[in-house]
Formats: C-alpha cells, sequence, structure tokens
C-alpha cells in the first residue's frame, strides 16, 4: 500500500513519521527579544514574542537570518537572529531617485504604520545581495519589492518599487522566476468564500507580471480552489501552487499552464506556504484530520469553522519530479501556538511561522540518522 498522494510505501512513510516524531532531549536555551517574560519555552518548541500573526518565513540566503511577515495592519516584517533567538523588526530605507525600480507603479514606500504583510519570495542575486518580494495588503494591495544587503553584521533593507494588483484583487502569495517576472496567487475572486474552495470549489487563480507590462494579467489555467503558496522551479521552467481546498500540491509548466502537469495529495496534512529552504522544497501546514478538533475541518451553518481549534502540524519536504512528501516534523497539539502556514531549517532547527499567533516558534530537529 502507498501513501495517498504519494509514490511511497506506508510502511516507510511511517519509519519516517516515526522517526520525526520522537522530541529531543535537550534543554531549549530561553528565548530572548521583546515579550521574553511571557515566551518561556514549553515542551519542545521555544517562542519569540511580539509578532503579529507571522504568516511566512523565508531565510535570507546563505545566512543565519529569517524573515517573518506580519498579517496585520502596522505589523510589517520582523528580523529572526536564529543564532541569538532574538527577533526585531526590520525596517527599511527607501532608494533614491536613481536607484529606484524603473518599472516601480508606486511614488513612496509602504507606510509602516499600515504595512500588512503576508506572502514573502526571496532571491539570491550575487554578493550576499537578494531581491526580497512582499506581498502587502496596508493602504494598497501590492507587491513590494526590496534589495537586500546581507554583507553588514545586520542586514539592510532597502525599498525599490512596488507592482499593484488589479484591483478588486488582493494577492495571498508571491514567487519570482530568474528572468525578474513575477507570480502571486489569489485565493478567492470577488464573490467567492473560503467555504466555497473548502468544498472543492474553484475560487482562485494565478497572476503573472514580467518587466514591462503594466499590469498583473489571469494566467488562464491556474483556476484552483483556493490557490495558497506559491514557487518556482530551480530552472524557471515550472511553478508549484497549493490548492488548499484540495489539500494538494499542483505543478504547472511555465510554457504551457493551460492544464496542470501533475497534481500530488498532501499526506494527513493542509499545507499553506511553500519555499526552497536551502535546496529543498518546504511546506507546512495543520493537520486535516485532528482528533482534538472533532476531526476534519467543518462547514457549519454553510460557513467553513475558522480552525481555532489548537491543531498539530507537519513539515514536509516535496519532490517534484517524483511528486512524493517526505515528513521532516511533526506535532500534536499545542495550547499556545496554532495556525502553522511555513516553516524554515536552520543548523538543525526548525523555525515555525503562524498566520494566527502572536509569536514564532522553533524546536531542535533529532539528528540526521
Amino acid at each position: 500500500m502507498k501513501v495517498p498522494g504519494t509514490d511511497a510505501p506506508i510502511s516507510r512513510w511511517l519509519l519516517i513519521f516515526a522517526a520525526t516524531t520522537m522530541l529531543t532531549s535537550c534543554t531549549m536555551p530561553q528565548p530572548t527579544g521583546r515579550g521574553a517574560e511571557s515566551c518561556e519555552s514549553r515542551g519542545s518548541l521555544g517562542f519569540l514574542c511580539g509578532a503579529q500573526r507571522p504568516e511566512d518565513v523565508v531565510r535570507i540566503p546563505g545566512t543565519r537570518w529569517l524573515v517573518f511577515s506580519g498579517f496585520s495592519n502596522g505589523a510589517g516584517l520582523e528580523l529572526v537572529d536564529t543564532a541569538a533567538h532574538s527577533m526585531r523588526p526590520l525596517t527599511f530605507e527607501s532608494a533614491d531617485a536613481n536607484s529606484m525600480e524603473a518599472w516601480s507603479q508606486c511614488e513612496t514606500p509602504p507606510d509602516l504604520a499600515t504595512f500588512n504583510t503576508q506572502g514573502l519570495s526571496i532571491r539570491d542575486v550575487g554578493g550576499m545581495q537578494s531581491r526580497l518580494h512582499v506581498v502587502n495588503h496596508g493602504n494598497r494591495e501590492s507587491v513590494e519589492v526590496f534589495s537586500i544587503d546581507a554583507s553588514s553584521p545586520e542586514p539592510r533593507l532597502t525599498w525599490t518599487g512596488c507592482i499593484l494588483m488589479p484591483p478588486g484583487l488582493a494577492a495571498n502569495s508571491v514567487a519570482t522566476f530568474p528572468d525578474g517576472a513575477v507570480l502571486v496567487t489569489v485565493l478567492t475572486h470577488p464573490g467567492r468564500t473560503i467555504t466555497d474552495f473548502w468544498r472543492g470549489e474553484i475560487t482562485g487563480a494565478v497572476y503573472a507580471w514580467t518587466p514591462g507590462e503594466p499590469a498583473f494579467h489571469l494566467v488562464r489555467g491556474t483556476e484552483l480552489p483556493g490557490n495558497n503558496g506559491l514557487e518556482t522551479s530551480r530552472d524557471g521552467k515550472e511553478f508549484y501552487v497549493i490548492a488548499f481546498g484540495w489539500r494538494s500540491v499542483v505543478v504547472f509548466s511555465r510554457q504551457d499552464p493551460s492544464q496542470p502537469r501533475a497534481r500530488a495529495l498532501a499526506p494527513g496534512f493542509m499545507p499553506d506556504n511553500i519555499h526552497w529552504d536551502e535546496g529543498r522544497l518546504l511546506l507546512a501546514g495543520m493537520q486535516y484530520d485532528e482528533p482534538a478538533c472533532g476531526g476534519t475541518r467543518k462547514i457549519i451553518n454553510g460557513k467553513a469553522d475558522d480552525m481555532r481549534c489548537h491543531r498539530g502540524y507537519t513539515v514536509a519536504q516535496f519532490d517534484p519530479e517524483f511528486l512524493t512528501f517526505s515528513i521532516v516534523a511533526y506535532a500534536e497539539p499545542d495550547p499556545d501556538f496554532n495556525g502553522v502556514s511555513a516553516a524554515s531549517v536552520v543548523d538543525g532547527e526548525l523555525w515555525l511561522a503562524s498566520y494566527q499567533s502572536d509569536r514564532v516558534a522553533w524546536r531542535r530537529l533529532p539528528a540526521p540518522r
């Protein structure tokens, strides 16, 4: 027998699952940073408090630094030092007129008082320099673009422009191609709801923008139930979309996205975001069938429940060639941390984002065997 949505025999999957669910017995250091007095480590998790719905996370390439989004007005971005286990707001400068991106559709940077960030995408451009794309819901629906200089003791962020979303649409996740093209997912089009995609109905799509174009345009064929997490292949020939209503990763050809190349059902969890993480595709999300919450997500009185009941989570590695999942970590419900939506691994530690929480979490993974 094979694991649903994968090619892996279930016996092999259970062995992987068992190995990765063991909790480490090491003593976790007390976290530092804002809110440390109420952020004591509990069980397997350590916390850094003071974030506001840190929905997504990316690692600045080749460094110990993580950038978390903040899915709330004024939350902005958070910078985490994984070595020191500390967190601070990530502020930014604005590029001078000569350094602004020629394509920018915004004359001013996002307002820190309302900067509301969700999906993140980062790309290494060489020489300890990176380009960060950020989905913004504060004051304008846009993708904000920043350059990151990681050659200093602490990374420096500079805003270089933005791309506006089409009227009436809000982006969820963002990804880029090596040639500068940008993709975003729209979870629900106007008139569609979360309940619709949980029923398996088409609600959203992928939109694309390339340098020189005036606006994002619909990528026909990418309409899915709940277009959520998004990533592109290393060679730029494919892109991967999480259809939240299907609990699946859907693979598209960039050359011909009119229909999916493949679809893979995640084993036992609801993947949210997906990112390259030091050479592997990581995705994370809450458990699908959670006994502590009465089983699967329910539609009650015509509305999908908001999943505030605490669910366990899974972090997995996805192989887009063989359409298989390898479990990296799993945990049962935690009373202090719910809504796991993204993950990154740095030096043997798993860092977790949450679209519901007031903190980020981390735990040490078992040493590889």
